[in-house]
């Protein structure tokens, strides 16, 4: 698949995320929901910033805006309470399934790239 198709699906899933009634969330939530719903645990502040390249004040804000949405959960180490665990919950499970869906949907379809390129 060429990058202009790559593209221009890319650009038909956003398109419909926008569509919905979901959050608008930001490129750093998105990076930092993905790699805790893709990758095993478990995840804390410290190794999601390290992961991602990001500041852990930066992951600690998003962390903030994923948990009012309910996407995520943050806890304390039960050995080490210095450490934050952040969880998964069943919310932030449906949005990236019903997420998951529209990328699966838009890329079964031929892309824009295909049609005027």
């Amino acid at each position: 698949m060429a990058a202009i198709d790559i593209l221009a699906n890319w650009r038909e899933v956003m398109a419909d995320a926008v569509r919905t009634d979901g959050p608008d969330l930001s490129m750093r939530q998105w990076a930092i929901l993905l790699t805790v719903y893709l990758n095993s645990g478990p995840h804390t502040v410290r190794a999601l910033a390290r992961d991602l390249n990001v500041p852990k004040p930066a992951i600690s804000r998003a962390l903030d805006a994923l948990s009012i949405l309910g996407f995520i959960r943050r806890i304390r180490d039960d050995r080490d309470k210095r450490i934050v665990i952040v969880q998964r919950t069943p919310d932030g499970a449906v949005y990236v399934d019903q997420f998951a869906r529209l990328v699966e949907e838009r890329t079964q379809e031929p892309s824009f790239g295909a049609l005027y390129g």
